[in-house]
């Protein structure tokens, strides 16, 4: 017999990273919030890499802090090692990383969701979920009802998990927690479309075991980029140090005398593994001709012995794991504290979700995270900043967000995933954004800060530090733009030192900056006007004056997405009435259910000729041909 615990706007079940961005963001937004976590001491945990961002995942989490979400900000007060990523290369791909203290990120984000308003966190796994007339029904496993107008299932790697360790095999959540086993056949009664994926981690092994001589060091950068935009870097610690070293034959030769053993070649596990993210032993059939390969050693935390083997995934037995990392250098003599394992677990098909992140069959239910295919910290927490917020919206009877593929990576994120699917866990990369240059993690804030402070997400505080960033790095760019370098001897012994061609006359300042071989910094010495600005705006004035040119294309293309963008489908259209779209085509629609011309256009199988047909039929129906 189960008790009735309350009723409430927004449930929220997992508190790993998509679920705590969820919850956070509907309390916030003024909804009578709850979140469920199996074990509270595994909130906001890191089962895999102790660390936040990475390429094109650092454009997440700074999108992430630009609509108010939490992840930004917690992992500036949690960092270890600070560095950014893809420095010789362009902006567009230039990408934070930051190594995290993993019990003090849990604590932070724990203590985070305590302290908000509107927002009950409790440990309890729920085992039936289902709508009645007065909303959805999550029931825990001591019979505690809980009813809410609108539930959001993040739960990870925990629905109905699975750990594999060579021939070993048993139910658990990462981390040695209890699996989510009951709640995946609840919500196979509600006919979700649910497939296996798999994902693994490596070994955690003790520092004093490993011979630090033998490896290369790797330190952070000597001037931090923090996450969010509220965080002054001198509060940043990037004192860590983290080692590369490399495998080689005789480890290949472990892992392929030994490969019959692994579940993943014997086919025991059933689940789709990360492409971009391969074991050990995949990655030494895959590239068989590669001599060697990469790997991180990272510390796990300021108060920790626990070294993190970045590279190192696997699911082969552990007495083969101790053989072959003993093979590599540094690690001869090394001790595991943890096994790498693979785990499997239940997701849904994101081609079911609209681009809110609710089910499309069930009115009110949103996924999150790993839940709707993708992988990652990031991804996740992205995720959920959109479920809580349209979760909330949704209660609050207001039009949902949905961003766009131009506005974000969190837009391509969300779009991929509900529009394209995925057969694989899905991976944000820079590569899968047509707008990189548009989509710089610089400017996350001026293209995500009037909607985070429009929700009620981001304060007037932190609003207003936007416009004042926008407004210093606007004027700037107008005074570099309307004054002139005169030539002189020490300028032209600069531009010469440059590999540049000295000045004759005067010049605009803008356009020496436009230089491939200047740089605005570098030009200080020569502009006595300069203001003393911020070094993050100072970088945002010479990105957006050295490639305006390709941002202004970029811009004309986006002008045509939202052209196709404008162009609503309705509800309920009949794709099989309409004359001249193909059969192929036709399926695709009715299955995915696109909201407009530009999704629809992004279908596999929707080819440009289907959109046409598509634009006159809309065009017949408001009257404007024939």
């Amino acid at each position: 017999m189960n008790y009735s615990a309350g009723n409430y706007d927004v449930l929220v079940i997992g508190a790993g990273h998509a679920g705590i961005e969820a919850a956070l963001a509907a309390a916030r937004m003024g909804c009578k919030t709850a979140i469920f976590t199996i074990n509270m001491d595994a909130v906001g945990n890191m089962p895999c890499n102790p660390s936040i961002g990475g390429t094109a995942k650092g454009h997440l989490v700074r999108e992430i802090d630009a609509l108010g979400g939490e992840m930004g900000k917690a992992a500036d007060k949690t960092t270890i090692q600070n560095r950014m990523l893809n420095r010789g290369k362009g902006p567009a791909v230039h990408s934070l990383r930051a190594q995290i203290d993993r019990r003090a990120y849990s604590e932070y984000m724990k203590h985070t969701l305590e302290l908000c308003e509107n927002l009950h966190l409790r440990q309890a796994e729920i085992v039936d979920l289902f709508k009645e007339a007065d909303g959805w029904h999550c029931v825990t496993q001591l019979h505690a009802e809980y009813v809410s107008k609108t539930v959001i299932i993040a739960t990870g790697t925990y629905l109905k998990g699975k750990i594999y360790v060579g021939e070993v095999n048993y139910e658990s959540g990462p981390d040695g927690t209890f699996p989510a086993n009951a709640l995946e056949s609840a919500l196979l009664k509600l006919d979700l479309p649910l497939r296996r994926f798999k994902t693994g981690t490596p070994a955690r092994v003790l520092r004093s075991s490993i011979d630090f001589s033998e490896l290369e060091v790797q330190p952070g950068d000597e001037t931090v980029t923090p996450f969010s935009f509220t965080t002054d870097p001198k509060t940043v610690n990037n004192e860590s140090v983290c080692y590369i070293s490399y495998t080689n034959d005789e480890t290949k030769e472990v892992i392929l005398r030994n490969l019959h053993r692994s579940p993943l070649y014997g086919g025991v596990i059933e689940g789709v593994g990360p492409r971009y993210c391969p074991s050990l032993e995949d990655k030494i059939v895959r590239f068989a001709d590669k001599k060697r390969h990469q790997l991180f050693i990272e510390p796990c935390g300021l108060n920790t012995e626990e070294m993190y083997l970045q590279g190192m995934s696997s699911s082969l037995p552990e007495e083969v794991q101790i053989e072959f990392y003993r093979t590599i250098p540094g690690l001869k003599n090394v001790q595991v504290m943890r096994n790498a394992y693979a785990i499997e677990y239940s997701c849904i098909d994101p081609l079911a979700l609209k681009l809110t992140l609710e089910i499309k069959s069930q009115d009110g239910l949103y996924g999150a995270g790993q839940f709707n295919g993708s992988s990652g910290y990031e991804e996740a927490a992205a995720q959920g900043l959109i479920a809580g917020m349209n979760a909330a919206l949704k209660v609050k009877g207001k039009e949902p967000v949905i961003l766009s593929r131009s506005s974000s990576y969190i837009g391509t994120l969300i779009d991929d995933l509900c529009t394209k699917g995925c057969s694989d866990p899905y991976r944000m990369m820079t590569s899968r954004s047509e707008y990189r240059l548009l989509l710089r993690q610089d400017n996350a804030d001026e293209r995500l800060s009037d909607i985070g402070h429009g929700v009620g997400l981001l304060s007037d505080a932190e609003y207003e530090a936007y416009l004042e960033r926008v407004r210093l790095k606007n004027a700037e760019i107008e005074r570099l733009e309307s004054s002139f370098f005169g030539p002189s001897d020490e300028l032209n012994a600069l531009l010469l030192e440059k590999g540049t061609v000295p000045l004759k006359t005067g010049v605009r300042m803008s356009d020496l900056i436009r230089r491939p071989q200047m740089d605005y910094l570098s030009l200080a010495p020569f502009d006595e006007a300069r203001p003393d600005l911020p070094l993050e705006i100072a970088e945002r004035v010479e990105i957006e004056i050295k490639y305006s040119g390709y941002i202004e294309r970029q811009a004309a293309q986006v002008k045509e997405l939202e052209r196709l963008e404008s162009r609503v489908l309705p509800e309920g259209l009949d794709y099989d009435g309409i004359k001249g779209l193909r059969l192929e085509a036709a399926e695709k629609l009715k299955k995915i259910k696109p909201q407009n011309i530009g999704q629809a256009s992004r279908i596999s199988g929707v080819s440009p000729a289907d959109v046409t047909v598509l634009l006159i039929y809309l065009e017949k129906q408001k009257g404007e041909i024939l």
